[in-house]
């Protein structure tokens, strides 16, 4: 069954606003912090700093109403930097691939590709921001 989350993007605090609202709405995550230095090897990934290695890349908690709250750090090593406005996401997890692209291909006509629909080692991804400025995510998992 598809389901919608709210994507936050943090400058180096993931972990601790996360732990801030799991405290708050008395869940527990339903995606533990998974850190940079647990992403898989890729010879063709770029080089991060190891300041970076404890950057949150993702953590996903239930909060009220079948809603969850998904959160990542940004890079600076790769020109991210936090202003409100980049901060929130709205991210699609999706049944299928068909359907991820439906919904890539309309929301970003007339917008912008952030990010090409691609396989990832999580599953199938992709993120456009739309004609109005909303950033939208797609995730067909594995």
């Amino acid at each position: 069954m598809s389901t919608v989350a709210i994507y936050l993007n943090f400058q180096g605090n993931t972990e601790e606003a996360f732990s801030f609202y799991k405290t708050v709405f008395g869940t527990e995550f339903s995606a533990p912090f998974m850190k940079l230095k647990d992403m898989p090897a890729d010879p063709n990934a770029p080089k991060f700093p190891e300041s970076e290695m404890n950057n949150v890349i993702h953590v996903a908690l239930p909060i009220i109403g079948g809603t969850q709250i998904m959160g990542t750090d940004m890079f600076e090593s790769m020109g991210q930097k936090l202003i409100i406005g980049n901060n929130t996401t709205i991210s699609l997890q999706l049944d299928s691939k068909e359907e991820a692209d439906q919904f890539y291909t309309a929301l970003s006509e007339g917008g912008s590709d952030q990010a090409p629909m691609r396989e990832e080692f999580w599953g199938y991804w992709g993120c456009c921001l739309d004609k109005f400025g909303i950033r939208w995510m797609f995730n067909v998992m594995n």
